[in-house]
């Protein structure tokens, strides 16, 4: 899930193993095959470039994930727990075709996040990057500093806002919204 969660990585050594490094993936995790004799740098950058490699196959085998409803409520709420301390809860989380010019929407009163189908055609980062978007929209309703600052602990939230703006653009859509403060009243998207 780019910029989805960290999966769970086992580093398996092996004084067999020479030279050769190799990883696979089992369940959720990712188990990665070093020699014994490696350094804890050498492993630390074989163990990033495998995992990476791994996640790379995967997203080229199948494309962006499709996620129904369920995976999108519980992946808000692993991305809640990851980046904003657990303290953006929603009601529910749907995908919507009637979101034209939006790529999501937030009521904070009944705590309830809706997606634009658009983005199911996009890579789960930016995905990820909305959904940590409306979800801070729980947290502070409007698009002000407090508002960003929370957004700002998704890693890749300013490649995430580029994509989107280069999507909108080249969509003829309005583009989504930056660091620009609102001020009060406005709605939330």
């Amino acid at each position: 899930m780019g910029a989805r969660s960290k999966p769970r990585v086992e580093i398996r050594r092996s004084g067999r193993r020479r030279r050769t490094v190799s990883a696979y993936r089992d369940g959720r995790k990712i188990v990665v095959l070093v020699p014994d004799n490696l350094s804890g740098a050498e492993e630390r950058a074989w163990v990033s470039r495998m995992v990476a490699r791994v996640e790379r196959k995967e997203m080229r085998a199948e494309g962006p994930r499709r996620w129904d409803d369920d995976d999108l409520m519980a992946r808000a709420l692993e991305l809640s727990d990851a980046y904003l301390g657990g303290l953006a809860v929603p009601e529910s989380v749907r995908w919507v075709g009637n979101q034209r010019a939006r790529w999501g929407s937030c009521t904070p009163k009944d705590r309830t996040i809706r997606l634009s189908e658009r983005l199911q055609r996009m890579p789960d980062w930016v995905v990820d990057y909305v959904l940590v978007h409306e979800l801070a929209h729980l947290i502070e309703p409007q698009h002000d500093e407090k508002f960003w600052a929370w957004v700002a602990h998704y890693p890749a939230a300013e490649k995430a806002k580029g994509y989107l703006a280069g999507w909108s653009d080249a969509s003829r859509l309005p583009r989504p919204p930056s660091e620009e403060v609102y001020p009060a009243g406005d709605t939330v998207d």
